[in-house]
């Protein structure tokens, strides 16, 4: 089999609510996530085996615990990957699971229960599209195709997803009077994220929502300025052409 090119595209979430947390500390949601033009590339043989990751955060592993060695594993096949990272990590934009979601199209591994127990928006990123997303993220029903434009701001610090769902249990569950359920808890982990909240809203007058876990920012419609990434949102089986 010759080497393939995969388009890895982000995932945003554009309302998120947490239903229940059951026994074994995993939170139930109910949420709207969509498939943006932002992406990661992966470069995929076949017939090799072992992972690169060029570009992106120093903190994104390349061992087996990295989502694409999971995703192999999970389909059981192996190969050479070299993944270009343009998502940035701890965004709440699905990096590793978008990264993950496309090695499992290009197997065709469709069992969205095991693709959740390896991450929780895994099941999504190999769907794609629109979505209404629930369980603990393996319940994916596609929803019709909307266009949007969207601006994003995502700040130059991260917000680990694990230590976000710890603090909206120690604050009680609060609920998100945007839409996520998890911003509350995200700025009070993470107070840096504030003036980025802050400087969004001034420069597009709408009250910016927080993408998931955080830590990016985001509105409707394209606002160019510093830092503001433009992004559309794009159907199932979107492709790009890589600049290699």
């Amino acid at each position: 089999m010759p080497p393939v090119f995969l388009t890895a595209p982000a995932k945003l979430t554009l309302g998120l609510r947490i239903t229940d947390v059951l026994k074994n500390g995993h939170h139930l949601i109910d949420a709207e996530m969509v498939t943006v033009d932002l992406h990661d590339t992966l470069w995929l043989d076949p017939t090799g085996d072992g992972l690169t990751v060029v570009g992106g955060s120093q903190d994104v592993p390349v061992g087996p615990d990295n989502l694409v060695a999971r995703a192999l594993r999970l389909a059981g096949r192996t190969a050479a990957v070299r993944v270009t990272k343009r998502i940035p990590s701890q965004a709440g934009l699905g990096g590793g699971s978008a990264d993950a979601g496309a090695i499992l199209r290009w197997a065709g591994f469709k069992d969205l229960v095991a693709a959740a127990e390896i991450g929780a928006d895994v099941a999504f990123c190999a769907v794609g599209g629109r979505a209404h997303v629930s369980g603990i993220g393996e319940i994916v029903a596609p929803l019709e195709f909307q266009p949007m434009d969207l601006t994003l701001l995502t700040p130059p610090v991260g917000c680990p997803t694990a230590l976000v769902y710890a603090r909206w249990d120690q604050m009680g569950g609060p609920v998100g009077d945007s839409g996520n359920d998890l911003e509350p808890a995200a700025v009070q982990a993470v107070p840096a994220l504030l003036p980025f909240r802050e400087a969004l809203g001034n420069a597009t007058g709408q009250t910016p929502r927080l993408a998931g876990s955080g830590s990016t920012w985001f509105v409707s419609g394209h606002h160019p300025g510093q830092n503001h990434v433009l992004v559309r949102t794009v159907q199932a089986g979107w492709s790009a052409t890589d600049p290699r």
